[in-house]
């Protein structure tokens, strides 16, 4: 084990990071994307820091293939834009990097400064940005070239003891972002970390802070869950945590009235999970037919609408508007929605076409399509 060193506000030697070398981390470069490693290298080759840094080193450390690899480096935007031709600038008051190898996206970011507190926009050192990570688990910085990985809030110890810890204190770090309550319980639920009684209880009473969030952003996170092997497991400790009423408030309302639908729903979201174990690549409307598939049966007597031989292009329009209202801030994809009515309708037994072949081609973020 060894230490990065460096001075308190007296110019006093102290220790300001364990670095934990190969032998200890035990990570594989087998896990990470080449694409990533290029990026690093040529970083370097420029004569600046870079580190892979969050959610991929927590995952390599367990042993798992990290969906996405995001950098971080003293370079500003400007400057890895000069150093990668296939990259872009996004963002308007912290500006990133986005460096594109076909249909992969990397996110590559400056060193954050905290003058401006947790949020602020501004570029710092690596001692700074640490402090503007959520959790412990996601504070950990990785050099692949040097095989290192440097932890200054003890994200490794608590990686390996399964216990969910914030870097930012509590009685800012949702204040100052209200989502990181979300990935909270996202990170809780897919990496079986403990979460402490305390930080349990401050999402609690501070869960009416999400209510100032834009629909884009919930969107987001939604599709994140949707997307995860523990959706069920996410949305029944948010149901907990009372945040579930800001992502989808119908669906929550609709859960606290009955039970049976409580039961029907979760056993359905329970189903999505199974599909997304499977790796199956499927299509975001697939994914949202669990989401509307018990909602839309109580929309009406469908076997009564089917015998009457009642108007399926009117049925699909009525079924479609109830929808989207039901998922609501939820702002998915028209066409996905669409496909997501059609399918739940035909599972009840209505005749109606569904264009399966179609499938929005997007780029994904530091991983091939399969």
């Amino acid at each position: 084990m060894l230490y990065r060193y460096g001075t308190d506000k007296n110019g006093k030697l102290v220790k300001k990071a364990v670095v934990y070398t190969k032998s200890e981390h035990l990570i594989s470069h087998d896990n990470i994307d080449p694409d990533a490693l290029q990026i690093i290298n040529r970083l370097k080759d420029a004569d600046f820091t870079a580190y892979i840094v969050g959610g991929a080193v927590r995952d390599l450390i367990v042993g798992n293939k990290p969906k996405d690899f995001d950098i971080v480096t003293d370079a500003t935007p400007s400057k890895i834009k000069k150093i990668f031709r296939n990259s872009r600038i996004i963002g308007r008051r912290f500006r990133l990097v986005h460096v594109v190898f076909g249909e992969k996206i990397f996110e590559v970011s400056t060193f954050r400064s905290i003058s401006e507190g947790s949020v602020g926009n501004s570029f710092g050192t690596i001692e700074e940005d640490v402090q503007r990570r959520d959790f412990t688990m996601n504070a950990l910085y990785y050099d692949p070239l040097m095989e290192q990985v440097i932890d200054y809030v003890g994200g490794l110890k608590d990686i390996k003891k399964h216990v969910l810890r914030p870097v930012i204190p509590v009685d800012k770090i949702f204040v100052e972002d209200p989502v990181r309550m979300l990935r909270a319980i996202k990170y809780s639920a897919t990496t079986h970390a403990k979460m402490p009684r305390m930080l349990h209880h401050k999402i609690r009473i501070s869960a009416g802070l999400l209510s100032s969030v834009s629909p884009s952003r919930l969107t987001e996170e939604m599709l994140k869950i949707l997307n995860s092997n523990h959706a069920s497991l996410i949305i029944s400790e948010a149901l907990k945590c009372d945040l579930y009423m800001y992502l989808q408030p119908s669906a929550t309302a609709l859960i606290y009235e009955s039970k049976a639908f409580e039961r029907k729903y979760m056993e359905s979201i329970k189903k999505l999970d199974q599909l997304n174990e499977t790796k199956a690549d499927s299509r975001l409307g697939k994914k949202m037919v669990f989401m509307i598939q018990d909602f839309v049966e109580s929309l009406t007597d469908w076997k009564k609408e089917i015998q009457n031989k009642s108007s399926v292009s009117e049925l699909y329009a009525k079924t479609w508007t109830e929808c989207r209202n039901f998922v609501l801030p939820m702002n998915p994809v028209r066409k996905e929605l669409e496909y997501a009515v059609k399918s739940a309708m035909q599972n009840l037994g209505v005749s109606i076409k569904i264009n399966d072949k179609e499938k929005p081609k997007k780029a994904k973020k530091g991983k091939k399509k399969d």
